[in-house]
């Protein structure tokens, strides 16, 4: 991810699972830091998900943000999860932008 004199969003959270056909982890977007991305986003959503690049730790990733009871959750794909270490329950600090839909 390119370093720009916008860091964009800057947040902690907790890795959750949540069991649907397939278990998917994902990583809790606080209620704030949801409201600032969805006013920053207006515009740029489509069905509700936002296209984001986000860091964790030393990974980058892009990704969908997915809405969830008013606020955004990030899924993190294994391979994420594997490169970082994260496990369910693990507390996480993640830097993200909005990213242009592709």
């Amino acid at each position: 991810m390119p370093v720009s004199p916008d860091p964009g969003f800057v947040f902690s959270g907790t890795a959750i699972e949540w069991r649907g056909p397939a278990p998917f982890v994902f990583l809790e977007v606080p209620a704030e830091t949801s409201d600032d991305i969805k006013e920053a986003a207006r515009g740029q959503e489509y069905w509700g998900q936002v296209a984001v690049e986000v860091r964790i730790g030393d990974t980058d990733f892009r990704t969908a943000l997915f809405p969830k009871d008013g606020r955004y959750l990030v899924p993190l794909k294994v391979a994420v999860r594997r490169a970082e270490g994260i496990e369910v329950g693990q507390r996480l600090t993640a830097t993200l932008e909005l990213a242009p839909r592709s």
